[in-house]
């Protein structure tokens, strides 16, 4: 008989003897730690990129915010990154802000990319992603390129491509084509997960699914003929699902980090997730 590791309570994501106690959400918060304990076990998320928006075809999926862990002193004050607001307003999505406890930071997502908007965004790092290729990792693991696997990945380019695969996954490629039918690139797949990439034809149109994580499912694309369809589905975060494109709209990324889904002709982008903060001793 096979065993799931993700239904089955002898298996837990928690450090070895440690309980996760705090999970911090608000942006900016006070942190309050028992007597006794100067060290604690920190998982940090950063926030995740917006889609991108444009005046004709599809544009691409945000990535994903950036995972950091590791001890750290204690401290009162957090900062948890807010995910890029998506907009309708042509033009590259805005990136994810970082989140911080004591040591332990994480980047926020790129925005997808290019002043058009069509490429997808990659994933968060130790620093920011500001484009379609990584940056390095906190455990020094090296970026990557366009649809590149990497710990944090790169993002689809411009059309049908997706999102690299990793631990915060880039968003997939818009599609450039406004007539036929047209499909366009998924988020990435793994822990957190990047929008999916919009399609905006006079065909019909399916924006790509935002990538599904560990734990939850992006959401689907939207489909349709005509260019009120086509918006991209916003990327799992690790906390929960990416909504899924409507219309010509993308999806919102899931809390943890998940990045917004692309919008097809004038559509309104959809939002990264909000970024998050763990807390075990």
């Amino acid at each position: 008989m096979s065993v799931s590791i993700y239904n089955n309570s002898s298996f837990t994501d928690s450090p070895y003897g440690l309980k996760l106690q705090q999970t911090i959400i608000a942006s900016s918060s006070s942190v309050v730690i028992p007597a006794g304990i100067n060290r604690v076990y920190a998982v940090v998320i950063g926030g995740g990129g917006a889609g991108g928006s444009v005046t004709s075809g599809g544009g691409g999926g945000g990535g994903a915010g950036g995972y950091s862990a590791g001890w750290t002193y204690i401290t009162t004050s957090v900062t948890v990154g807010a995910g890029g607001t998506g907009s309708s307003t042509a033009g590259a999505g805005a990136s994810g802000n970082p989140s911080i406890y004591g040591m332990i930071f994480a980047g926020g997502g790129s925005g997808s990319t290019a002043t058009t908007g069509v490429a997808g965004g990659a994933g968060g790092a130790t620093t920011p992603a500001t484009g379609i290729n990584s940056t390095i990792s906190y455990t020094g693991a090296p970026s990557a390129g366009a649809s590149g696997i990497g710990y944090a990945s790169g993002g689809g380019n411009a059309g049908s491509n997706l999102g690299g695969a990793g631990v915060s996954t880039g968003g997939g490629g818009g599609n450039v084509v406004t007539t036929g039918t047209v499909n366009s690139g998924s988020g990435g797949q793994g822990l957190i997960t990047g929008g999916g990439g919009a399609a905006g034809t006079s065909g019909v149109g399916t924006g790509g699914a935002g990538g599904t994580g560990d734990f939850y499912a992006g959401g689907a694309g939207s489909s349709g003929t005509g260019t009120s369809f086509g918006g991209g589905g916003g990327g799992a975060g690790i906390s929960s699902a990416g909504s899924a494109g409507s219309g010509k709209n993308g999806g919102n990324g899931g809390d943890g980090g998940g990045g917004g889904g692309g919008a097809s002709t004038g559509g309104t982008a959809g939002s990264g997730g909000r970024g998050e903060v763990r807390l075990y001793y």
